[in-house]
């Protein structure tokens, strides 16, 4: 075999996994669509208390905490796939165990079935850095971006997964969509069975440098920073606004409709997110992010209409994905190769432990304070992750151009 044709083998199997990647990472967002959608309406009807209305969706958030770093002990010693295989197991068995809590009216059984659902998200978020590791390094933006692209579809999908079945069972609303999404979970670990991935080499099952010395890097702290807060404000304010419309006398078919555009607005600007990066900087989009999720708070203080809602929404998803990926993109030029499982998960590790504290919170404010509330707070992080940004710029840590912290 010639050299020329193992490169080109090569490169269909890249182009094969980024593929499959996206694919089933479309498939996959049905999954935490649906728990966004519903979670606080059931949790509202099956909770003892109704200040625990929206429990199962922080439940969520604690399952994606919990679950990232075991998911990056398995591939390292495994390898990627072995951890995506087991990750969409957890989000078949998500939706089975939910359409039974809902069946016999068990609110606890539902919180544990959203904990496997964020297993489940946990793992499929490491897809874009799967995608990432299976290009050279000036073409890692743009394939951790047409992975995350693959949300468009979940962003159709998942709200109209949720208008069409959700009466299917009359006695039972929503139980069928549960079904439906471990039903679209079981097609997705099918894309992810042939999917063809490096196993970890001997040095990456080693670990590389000690972790407390990579986290030490300023570029580190910041990305981590700048990711987890773009993440737990998307999350904080997405928790609390299907039940802020219902609220405020908007219908459900209304706050699914919100929350599709919604979406679609996280993952569209993915087609381009890759290139902003590699043209303008990492740092310089996630400080566009972050402009954008406080314009969409203060567009929510505007009005309580529908269209002050959707446009909260369409504003804070695309300031998700500027914050989000140029924060990822930052961590990959902090770690070596041989570190990036290690290094990949404890950043999606802090960033979704993060994303815990304001999806616990959101409820309890609603519930005692109202929208308002809940979007006036949302500007405390965000002036922390601005400031951040601005000191290391200031320290001459090369944000916008991506220096390596090695």
């Amino acid at each position: 075999m010639t050299a020329a044709s193992v490169k080109a083998d090569l490169k269909r199997d890249q182009r094969g996994a980024i593929i499959r990647l996206a694919i089933a990472r479309a498939l996959a967002g049905a999954n935490a669509v649906v728990i966004y959608a519903t979670g606080a309406i059931i949790g509202n009807s099956l909770a003892p208390d109704k200040a625990l209305a929206t429990l199962p969706i922080s439940i969520f958030v604690v399952g994606m905490a919990g679950c990232i770093l075991p998911a990056g002990v398995i591939a390292r010693h495994y390898g990627r796939r072995a951890a995506f295989l087991a990750g969409t197991a957890g989000g078949a068995l998500a939706g089975l165990i939910a359409a039974l809590a809902i069946v016999l009216g068990s609110f606890w059984l539902f919180c544990l079935a959203t904990f496997f659902g964020g297993a489940y998200a946990a793992v499929v978020l490491s897809f874009r850095f799967a995608a990432a590791d299976c290009v050279e390094p000036e073409w890692r933006s743009r394939a951790l971006s047409i992975v995350m692209a693959g949300g468009v579809a979940a962003g159709v999908v998942g709200p109209q997964l949720v208008t069409y079945t959700m009466h299917l069972w009359p006695p039972h609303m929503f139980a069928a969509t549960f079904l439906v999404q471990a039903l679209v979970a079981t097609l997705s670990a099918a894309v992810l069975a042939g999917i063809r991935l490096p196993m970890p080499t001997t040095a990456e099952i080693a670990g590389g440098r000690p972790l407390g010395r990579i986290v030490r890097q300023p570029l580190f702290a910041v990305a981590v920073l700048c990711g987890a807060v773009s993440y737990m404000l998307m999350n904080f304010l997405m928790t609390a606004a299907p039940l802020a419309m219902r609220m405020c006398g908007h219908s459900q078919e209304t706050s699914n409709l919100g929350l599709q555009w919604h979406v679609i607005a996280m993952y569209a600007p993915s087609f381009f997110t890759g290139r902003l990066i590699a043209r303008s900087g990492a740092g310089r989009v996630v400080a566009v992010g972050l402009v954008l999720t406080g314009l969409s708070a203060a567009v929510g203080l505007a009005g309580i209409d529908v269209v002050h809602f959707w446009l909260t929404l369409i504003l804070l998803g695309v300031g998700w994905n500027f914050g989000f990926i140029g924060a990822s993109a930052l961590v990959l030029e902090c770690h070596r190769p041989e570190e990036r499982t290690r290094v990949q998960a404890l950043n999606d590790f802090i960033v979704f432990g993060t994303m815990a504290i304001g999806s616990f919170s959101s409820g309890g404010l609603l519930t005692a304070y109202g929208w308002d509330m809940v979007l006036l707070v949302s500007f405390a992080p965000l002036a922390l992750a601005v400031v951040g940004l601005m000191l290391a710029t200031r320290m001459g840590n090369s944000l916008s151009l991506g220096q390596k912290g090695l």
